[in-house]
Formats: C-alpha cells, sequence, structure tokens
C-alpha cells in the first residue's frame, strides 16, 4: 500500500511519517530538505531559484512514485507529487514568482507525469492555522526557513484547502492545530484509530 501524508511547511509531516512508519512497520520516504541544493537559495531569492526548485522536487517525487508502485511493502511518504503541482508550483506563479512561461512548462511535464501516476490508497492532510505553522517551524530552527514569508505560507494555506476540498481519493484529514500527536499519546490513537478503520474495516 502506499499512505501518503500531506500539509503545509511546518505542520508536522515528517513527525507523523516517523510515528505511523514505527507503530505500523511501514517503510517511511520522507521529503529531500537537507540535501536539497536549491533550497536556500530559493529561500533568498524566491523569484530566480522558484522553477529549479519545483523542477528539483517534481523529479525526486515523480521517482519515488515509480518505486512506491514497484515495491510490494507498505511505504508511508512524507509530501507528494500532487502538493508540488497543485499548491507549491501555481503558488509561486501567483505571487509572480514564477513566470507564465515557466510555469506552462512545468505544469506540461507534470501532466504527462500524471498519465502515470495513481493516487495513495490513503492520503493523510494535516489541517494548521498560519500562527501554528509559524510557531512550529520556530520551533525546529531550520536556518533556511527563518526568511519564509507569511504571505508564501498563508498562499500555500488556501491553496492546500481548495485542493483537499476537491480530493477524490481516499482520506483522513488531522486537526494539526489540536491533535497534538507528538506529545500527547491519546491523540495519537484517535488518527491511528481513524487509520485502522479506514484501511482494515476496524473500530474503535
Amino acid at each position: 500500500m502506499h499512505i501518503a501524508i500531506a500539509g503545509n511547511i511546518g505542520s508536522g509531516k515528517t513527525t507523523l511519517t516517523k510515528m505511523l512508519a514505527k507503530h505500523y512497520g511501514w517503510q517511511p520516504n520522507f521529503e529531500s530538505v537537507e540535501f536539497n541544493p536549491y533550497l536556500d537559495d530559493f529561500y533568498k531569492d524566491m523569484e530566480r531559484w522558484s522553477f529549479n526548485l519545483q523542477i528539483y522536487f517534481l523529479n525526486k517525487r515523480f521517482k519515488d512514485v515509480v518505486e512506491i508502485s514497484r515495491s510490494d511493502k507498505t511505504i508511508i511518504q512524507d509530501r507528494t507529487i500532487f502538493e508540488d503541482a497543485r499548491i507549491f508550483a501555481p503558488n509561486l506563479h501567483d505571487m509572480g514568482m514564477m513566470s507564465d512561461r515557466d510555469f506552462e512548462n512545468y505544469s506540461d511535464l507534470f501532466e504527462l507525469m500524471m498519465s502515470l501516476v495513481k493516487l495513495p490508497d490513503l492520503m493523510i492532510y494535516i489541517r494548521s492555522t498560519i500562527p501554528n505553522l509559524i510557531a512550529q517551524i520556530q520551533k525546529r530552527g531550520r536556518e533556511y526557513e527563518q526568511s519564509i514569508r507569511i504571505d508564501y505560507l498563508q498562499g500555500l494555506g488556501t491553496r492546500y484547502e481548495d485542493w483537499i476540498k476537491d480530493y477524490k481519493g481516499n482520506l483522513i484529514i488531522v486537526d494539526g492545530d489540536t491533535v497534538k500527536f507528538e506529545s500527547n499519546p491519546a491523540d495519537f490513537r484517535s488518527i491511528t484509530d481513524r487509520i485502522d478503520a479506514n484501511l482494515y474495516g476496524l473500530f474503535s
């Protein structure tokens, strides 16, 4: 099976991915952040590096999806290819940080990839407000994230909600503001109970 975790920057995707992988014995697939050759430059100059960054993510994510489709293991993925193309790239384009030419080129490539990709067996979306995201970003202290613009996060948040509203696959939504799965075992159990019911037909 392919399980995917979606959510804005700082919503807790990586943490939840690690916790669920450990709980179920699933194989985690993490977003490439620390070794991304464009991320630091992007946050310093979004307009210059937006296309390069998004192509890097699209390439990485497509490779991941192909590998997942060929695996006989249950894999839980930290962020999806859909978020890159439906949320991050259009947000940059709307902000004037990606040119029409680059965005059209990117979108054409994504649509070609989508003809070869199916939806995950389960999508888990962590919904979070901007103040909560900012607090989480500051807490984890990644230097390159400290310059993230609030309007950038807000634009992403709006696009996440629009995307998830029309999402056609199997979906669980977690309230990242109130469900403290990292620190509260009962909150984490509430998520696993929902996953069990969704995937295995078990009821808490």
